[in-house]
């Protein structure tokens, strides 16, 4: 069995939408995905959607949505994933599963979240659906509590990290200004990211709201085919790895300083592809806190443990660095509309491979890691991908 290769994809502004549902958000990008892709939707098989949902909306069954949104689409076989803030990755692996296993040639992946309708107290509550509420309904802050809490754990280890904190907010700013996708395309500086303010106020601490990623509407879709069909389109970016880790989702039951499966993606992903960190372009990673991209770093073998703000500070992670990490803003800068993430990130590495970044371009790319994390580092998910043609 051979992995599909993504064949063409299309990606929605993530942000603050007019568009009422995600009905609309997904009608929005499934049409020119397939236009992007040289393919109609009579080739599609099968389509495979991502959204977590869990209260922001009444209507469910979204996978039967993206027939609504589009007729052409109606009478074809849909699946809906959900799985936690990696719900978009899991629909892609979905995907490639089908046709890996020959089930079909052509999928359509789908991905989308409709957050900014929802008030802020109530994401707050639907957000942690995505912890062990037997043990963690009562932490202050919400879901991004849980996050405070990993930050002050490791604080507690290691030192206070604050300042590599706020340099990692405002690399990704920065680099959000090239990505005309993003929900904030603003460039706040380390200084106003470091600096504790009504406008930068704790959210948990010790995170401050630049720590944390944007409440967002967006979609994004990817149309991938079997290596054969691949061979005969405009393009065609390969899996050389595609992995999944689980580790429990009570916190009690782990070392919050450390994203164990995180790095177990990581290491499975570099043996089935025969590299090492040091082999790739660039990494877009699931920055839902800036103590998760400090983490990440860790996991993903830039540093040791206890060691991942030498890599902000040394500039390693920089967009000129020696691995650029989320050159199109991260989910601090682009948002985070929780079905769309993981397929968005997968559609940023492909526009990077293919030459197709515009701004955000990384000069040269051509091997790409992408991570994209469910719950605090439950499900996790490493892709490395490189351009066929």
């Amino acid at each position: 069995m051979k992995d599909p290769n993504i064949v063409g994809w299309a990606h929605g502004t993530f942000g603050r939408s007019d568009a009422p549902d995600t009905e609309t958000l997904m009608a929005e990008v499934t049409g020119p995905a397939l236009d992007h892709a040289g393919v109609t939707a009579q080739d599609i098989d099968g389509i495979f959607v991502g959204v977590f949902n869990n209260g922001f909306s009444d209507q469910d069954f979204q996978g039967a949505l993206v027939g609504m949104g589009d007729e052409r689409l109606a009478r074809v076989p849909a699946t809906r994933y959900e799985n936690a803030c990696a719900t978009g990755t899991a629909a892609l692996h979905g995907a490639m599963d089908f046709i890996a296993s020959g089930r079909g040639k052509i999928a359509l992946v789908v991905g989308a979240e409709k957050m900014t309708a929802t008030p802020g107290a109530e994401v707050g509550e639907i957000l942690l659906g995505a912890s062990y509420r037997k043990e963690e309904a009562g932490v202050g802050g919400g879901f991004a509590g849980l996050f405070g809490n990993i930050a002050a754990s490791y604080f507690q280890k290691y030192g206070d990290r604050s300042e590599e904190l706020a340099m990692i907010a405002a690399k990704n700013h920065a680099n959000g200004m090239a990505n005309p996708h993003a929900h904030m395309r603003r460039d706040f500086g380390v200084a106003f990211c470091n600096t504790v303010s009504d406008k930068n106020p704790y959210v948990a601490g010790p995170l401050r709201r630049t720590d944390c990623s944007l409440v967002s509407d967006g979609a994004a879709a990817l149309v991938l085919a079997a290596p054969e069909v691949a061979a005969e389109l405009n393009r065609a970016i390969a899996f050389r790895a595609r992995t999944h880790t689980n580790e429990p989702l009570a916190l009690s039951r782990r070392d919050v300083t450390r994203f164990d499966g995180a790095r177990r993606a990581w290491d499975a992903a570099y043996a089935a592809a025969g590299i090492g960190v040091n082999d790739l372009s660039f990494v877009e990673t699931h920055d839902c806190f800036t103590v998760a991209e400090l983490l990440e770093y860790e996991a993903m073998g830039l540093t040791e443990p206890g060691q991942g703000g030498r890599a902000i500070r040394e500039g390693w992670t920089a967009k000129d660095g020696r691995l650029p990490i989320n050159p199109s803003g991260g989910l601090k800068s682009k948002g985070h509309p929780i079905g769309a993430t993981g397929v968005s990130m997968h559609v940023m590495a492909a526009m990077q491979l293919m030459g197709e970044a515009g701004d955000m371009q990384i000069p040269g790319a051509t091997l790409a890691g992408v991570f994209n994390m469910g719950g605090a580092a439950v499900a996790n998910y490493a892709s490395i991908l490189e351009r066929v043609s």
